[in-house]
């Protein structure tokens, strides 16, 4: 794992800390990644890291929802591609 990705999965993890120690029922979290290739298919390590790490926590995921769009650059060029994965993860209810 690099270490942009290390920086991700600990901004993750602190989130996920923070709004579980404020007793918070549910976290909504963006995760932006690069979409360099959209023909391939393939594991996204990153966002393994920083969604298990979340979990980690005590969080489980309820729902998530996924976009595609493009960082545009000077001039109006299209730069990257990024997808935006927003996810809903609820505190585990305690009546099972």
């Amino acid at each position: 794992m690099g270490w942009i990705n290390t920086i991700k999965e600990d901004a993750a993890l602190k989130e996920a800390q923070h709004a579980w120690d404020k007793g918070r029922n549910i976290l909504v979290f963006k995760f932006i990644e690069a979409h360099t290739n959209s023909l391939m298919s393939g594991a996204m390590t990153g966002m393994n890291d920083q969604m298990e790490a979340i979990e980690s926590i005590g969080w489980r995921l309820d729902h998530m929802s996924v976009a595609e769009g493009n960082v545009i650059g000077a001039l109006g060029s299209k730069r990257d591609e990024r997808l935006v994965i927003v996810c809903l993860y609820r505190r585990p209810s305690l009546a099972g």
